[in-house]
């Protein structure tokens, strides 16, 4: 496996190393020795899947706060999705950048969010599916949004979102207080 770290502290694009032949391909898509060797996390306690039926649907920016921060690896099953990584550690020398980057069925790249970073995506295509592996429980009191179109963050999203759920909608504007940077020191 590759690990190309990209603006975001921490966040890396995954790239499975792939061994072909005539039949096709063999490639890990995790190995925990080889996720521990990078530095990087590698017990994942849940495994989540996403179907989007409609292209252009936001989903995010979502994360949770400490004890229940979590680290994502996000990987397109079908379709394309543009999938986005925001830091909100404060004593992350990329605090309130974003990283985005186009993951689909064929290019088998995954991305590694780390803690204290929210995450979201936008499918591209139709029938769009996702499956993240997470290395902590969903906790309902610990969770936290930031709406897609935060002035904050000033994401550059490829589309307008056309479909967004009640709830994405609703995140308040960027406020440290109720999301809890301060909460996020010591991520790293």
């Amino acid at each position: 496996m590759r690990f190309q770290p990209t603006p975001v502290a921490g966040c890396f694009i995954v790239d499975p190393v792939r061994r072909g032949d005539e039949r096709g391909f063999f490639a890990r898509a995790f190995c925990e020795a080889e996720f521990a060797a990078a530095g990087v996390e590698s017990r994942f306690v849940q495994a989540n899947n996403s179907l989007t039926h409609k292209p252009f649907t936001l989903r995010g920016m979502h994360y949770q706060l400490p004890p229940a921060a979590e680290v994502k690896l996000v990987r397109c099953l079908a379709g394309a999705l543009f999938d986005v990584v925001a830091d909100l550690r404060p004593d992350s020398p990329s605090y309130g950048q974003w990283f985005g980057a186009t993951l689909t069925a064929e290019n088998r790249q995954m991305m590694l969010v780390p803690r204290g970073c929210a995450h979201g995506f936008l499918t591209l295509e139709p029938d769009t599916e996702a499956l993240y592996l997470v290395s902590a429980a969903y906790a309902p009191q610990q969770e936290r949004g930031l709406r897609y179109d935060d002035p904050f963050l000033s994401i550059e999203w490829p589309e307008e979102p056309a479909e967004l759920s009640a709830k994405d909608s609703a995140w308040p504007a960027f406020d440290p207080a109720f999301h809890g940077t301060e909460q996020m020191r010591g991520l790293m």
